[in-house]
């Protein structure tokens, strides 16, 4: 009977797993399509580069990705080639310290310049607005 090998190296030999096929088992992106979708939209660079879905990444290899709002530089620490649970997906690879730190500013920027929202007028405000345009309207015919 043939032993299933794991689906994560942890030796020492050279193996590599496609780009696509790793963001998408370390959970980056919900699917392979979407994975390559992202890698040829230019959102994903490998060593510094903009790579194909295709590429074969090692362990130790740097990807910066884009996902929304936030720009990400990991470092591949683990392979896969399969989904597995999140803990495990965590493991295959590690944030860089610089990374994290630029998110929080980024996002701390982003909650500082975010307009403040009241919600709708009530039916004070809203004669108040009315009143203005109005006066307004007014001092521009003149």
């Amino acid at each position: 009977m043939k032993s299933k090998q794991n689906s994560i190296s942890t030796t020492t030999e050279t193996i590599s797993v496609r780009l696509d096929k790793w963001l998408w088992a370390c959970r980056f992106y919900k699917t392979r399509a979407i994975a390559k979708a992202a890698i040829e939209g230019g959102k994903v660079h490998y060593e510094g580069t903009k790579p194909k879905p295709s590429k074969l990444i090692q362990i130790g290899d740097e990807v910066k990705l884009r996902q929304g709002f936030d720009e990400k530089t990991i470092k591949v620490v683990n392979l896969s080639n399969r989904r597995q649970s999140a803990t495990i997906a965590q493991t295959l690879y590690q944030e860089t310290d610089r990374s994290i730190q630029m998110r929080q500013e980024i996002a701390n920027l982003r909650k500082l310049s975010a307009p403040s929202t009241q919600g709708k007028p009530d039916k004070k405000q809203r004669r108040q607005i009315h009143r203005f345009r109005n006066i307004m309207s007014e001092q521009q015919n003149d």
